[in-house]
Parts: C-alpha cells; sequence; structure tokens
C-alpha cells in the first residue's frame, strides 16, 4: 500500500505540472495584458510599466534576456493602421502608405516619442519588415521574423529611416534587460504552488501573491472563503448522501409496487427542474412569502438552512437514482438470496451485506462531489450572499481578476488529485478483493 501512494503522489506531480500548464496558457497567454483592465481608460505609459514589472506579465513567457518596456510606443502597422499615438510619419506619402503588409515606409522616417525617463542603462528595439533602414545611426536589413538593434541610449525621437524606396515596416517593440534568462512568467507560475528560501521554514506553498484589485491576500482569501463553502456544502453533502442511499433501499425494498414507483418519479423529476428555478422558487415561496429563512445575508444558522435544503432537493434525484441502480444489481446474487433464507433480519440484509457490498460505487459517486465541499457552490452562495469561494469566484469572474480566478482553478484541480488518490485507498478499505498495489 505504502509503494502504489507514493508512486501515485509521484504520478500526481506530474499531473499538476500538466494542469500548471493548461492554466498557464489560458491565463497568462490566452488571456492577454491585464493591465488594461487594471488601470482603466488611458493609462500613463509609465503607469502601465510599474503595473507590468509588479505583475511579471511583462517578463518572457519561458526564458529570455529581455522583457517588455513602454519606453516608447509600440507599433504594429498591419491592416493599414498609420494613426499610432506617440508616433510621428516624416516624409510619407500618408495615401499610400498603408498596405495590407505593413506601413510602406520608402525613403521616410517613423520617429517613436520617449514616453518616460528611462531608467535602464540599455534597451533595444525590435522591428519586422523588409527593406534596408537606418536606426539610432546604425543601418540594419529587416526581415519578417524581426531584427534586434541595442540601443546605446534613449533619445527623446528614436527615429526608423528607410533607405528603399521599397522599404516596408511592418511591426515594432521595445524591450529592456531581464534580471535573469530564468527569471520568466513560467517560473512565476511555478512559484506560485511552491517557493524556497534561504530561512525558516525554508519552503511554503501556494503562494498566489494578491488580487489584482483589492490588493488582499489570496492565500488569505481562500483560507477565509473556504469556512463557509464548508458550512454550507457539508450538510449538503451527507445530506443527499445518506438520503439518497436511504430512500434508494426503500424504493428496491419495495420494487414494483406504488412506493417504488412514486421515488422514482419524484427522483426524475428532482433531476428535471433547473437548480436555478428551485433556488428562485425556495427564495420566493419559503424565505419571502412564508417568511421562514433569510432571503440574503450570511448573519446567524438561519442563513444557512435554506441553501442547504435547497441543495439537498437538488442532488437527492440523481443519487436515488444512481445508488437504486446499484443496489438493484447487488440484490439479485446469491448471497443476498442465501442471507435471506438464513432468516436474517431485512435490516442486516439491507443495512449489512447489501450496503458493505455496494460501497465501492457509492464511494465514487462521493468521491466526484467532495471537492466541491470545499471550492463551494457558485449559483447557492451568489444568490444567497454566503461569503464562500463559490462567491469569491463568480466576484473575480466579473472584476476580470485573474489572479483570484486561476488560484481557484489549481485549488480545485489539487483538491481533485488528492480526492482520487484517497478514493483508490479506500475502495481496498472497504472491498478486500482490490489490490491498489498490484503491477
Amino acid at each position: 500500500m505504502g509503494r502504489y501512494i507514493v508512486k501515485r503522489i509521484l504520478y500526481s506531480v506530474w499531473i499538476l505540472l500538466g494542469i500548471m500548464v493548461v492554466t498557464f496558457i489560458l491565463f497568462r497567454v490566452s488571456a492577454g495584458d491585464p493591465t488594461a483592465v487594471l488601470l482603466g481608460k488611458n493609462p500613463t505609459a509609465a503607469d502601465v510599466e510599474v503595473m507590468r514589472d509588479s505583475m511579471g506579465c511583462d517578463k518572457p513567457l519561458f526564458f529570455g534576456m529581455w522583457r517588455i518596456t513602454e519606453l516608447y510606443p509600440a507599433a504594429d502597422f498591419t491592416g493599414g493602421r498609420t494613426e499610432i499615438p506617440g508616433i510621428e510619419l516624416k516624409d510619407v506619402e500618408l495615401e499610400k502608405a498603408a498596405g495590407q503588409d505593413g506601413l510602406r515606409l520608402g525613403a521616410g522616417t517613423a520617429a517613436f516619442k520617449r514616453q518616460f525617463v528611462n531608467k535602464e542603462s540599455k534597451n533595444r528595439i525590435v522591428l519586422s519588415g523588409s527593406g534596408r533602414f537606418l536606426v539610432a545611426g546604425q543601418e540594419v536589413e529587416l526581415t519578417s521574423g524581426g531584427t534586434a538593434i541595442e540601443l546605446a541610449d534613449a533619445p527623446d525621437e528614436l527615429t526608423v529611416t528607410g533607405l528603399d524606396t521599397d522599404c516596408v515596416l511592418v511591426r515594432a517593440g521595445f524591450e529592456r534587460p531581464n534580471r535573469a534568462w530564468y527569471d520568466s512568467q513560467a517560473l512565476d507560475s511555478l512559484k506560485e504552488l511552491v517557493t524556497f528560501s534561504s530561512k525558516f521554514p525554508y519552503v511554503s506553498f501556494f503562494n498566489f501573491g494578491n488580487t489584482l484589485l483589492t490588493h488582499e491576500s489570496i492565500r488569505g482569501k481562500l483560507w477565509r472563503g473556504m469556512v463557509p463553502s464548508l458550512m454550507i456544502m457539508l450538510p449538503i453533502f451527507f445530506g443527499e448522501l445518506l438520503l439518497g442511499i436511504v430512500l434508494a433501499m426503500i424504493s428496491c425494498a419495495f420494487q414494483d409496487r406504488i412506493l417504488d414507483r412514486a421515488i422514482v418519479v419524484l427522483s426524475v423529476a428532482g433531476m428535471s427542474v433547473s437548480y436555478l428555478v428551485l433556488i428562485i422558487l425556495g427564495q420566493w415561496f419559503l424565505a419571502y412569502y412564508l417568511n421562514l429563512f433569510p432571503v440574503w445575508g450570511w448573519d446567524s444558522p438561519r442563513c444557512l438552512a435554506l441553501p442547504v435544503i435547497i441543495g439537498i432537493v437538488s442532488g437527492t434525484g440523481g443519487g436515488v437514482r444512481f445508488y437504486r441502480t446499484v443496489f438493484l444489481d447487488e440484490i439479485r446474487r446469491e448471497y443476498i438470496r442465501t442471507a435471506a433464507a438464513k432468516g436474517a433480519a431485512p435490516t442486516r440484509v439491507y443495512g449489512i451485506h447489501l450496503l458493505r457490498n455496494a460501497l465501492v460505487p457509492i464511494i465514487t459517486r462521493a468521491s466526484t462531489e467532495l471537492p466541491f465541499l470545499f471550492t463551494g457552490s457558485l449559483l447557492l452562495e451568489s444568490f444567497f450572499g454566503i461569503p464562500g469561494l463559490g462567491y469569491e469566484g463568480v466576484n473575480a469572474l466579473n472584476s476580470s481578476d485573474l489572479s483570484m480566478l486561476k488560484a481557484l482553478v489549481l485549488l480545485g484541480a489539487i483538491l481533485f488529485i488528492v480526492i482520487n488518490l484517497v478514493t483508490d485507498v479506500a475502495y481496498a478499505w472497504v472491498d478486500p478483493r482490490v489490490r491498489v498495489d498490484r503491477e
């Protein structure tokens, strides 16, 4: 068993690294630059530079000696763009300047205005296009893949002059030195999970930093949000589990009778009604019309009662259908008939023999719901104002707080990995026929 657990932990490390790659692509590459959302409209270049530096989104994705800078305005001349703030075109026939492949500069000049005082000793400009150009006193031949030219200083106006009549300028970007070749966005994502230091305790985990908007500690918000989520999801989990098993056993005991058919009909009806409909109906009828529960808030234990009831009602139908199928499959086996023939009481037949041999599929179903105990319910917490992780996730989504969303995704992934391992070990515990350590 110990060997199996160690092996699964090693496998889980690779799975977690794969999840990190996916989240890195989603939240770093695909999501783009978050500074536009955080700084609002028309931010200054200096503010963008400081924000990007603090968030690390100006670093290279995986490795490199240069990072993006806003010292001069970046330019993309594809699609006929000619008017870019901070860039002045000189001696260019504007009506003929724009082409689909870039800016047909000819022998004209593109002047880039410096946007703030330079703090670095050197910078560089990366140009893509075709033809010969004069850049900061250096003659270069541009290629479509990009040509980098290091700048000894940062003049107030940096000029790029075409030396041929057919010179085409496609893109221009500016970069400043990176602290180290390995200092990258990918490394920052890895440090969010585990960070090593020279001081005790020498290693720390889940350093997700601060939220983008309120600058609160994400790890602190996760701990605070986990408590309300557990307080609402634990009763729902155990209520669904116990009520589903009991109703499924009653349905099996009265198979093909009126009680069995009634339980099946109610279960299917419960599965068919939308979760959202149950929430709205419960808030209107039970909370507002009958005034039995609070509609909104997190002031007293009474605030938990209605969300728990709705969660149990919504999830019990599917549980009853699943457990009934499992029990019907087991109840036809020889050991059940033998126990009944020997005169065993129905409570012993159903409560011990039947339930014990049906524990493996029951554990499988329960394990899929366990991670949501910690991450909470998006709909319940949002509609009832419960400050759990589901509520925090909705707020982070509405405010484009990518740091908080990424932390919630990684937390959910870690919970699934851990619970899958615990589930496999539980199989061997409840059923000796299961050998988890078998090669």
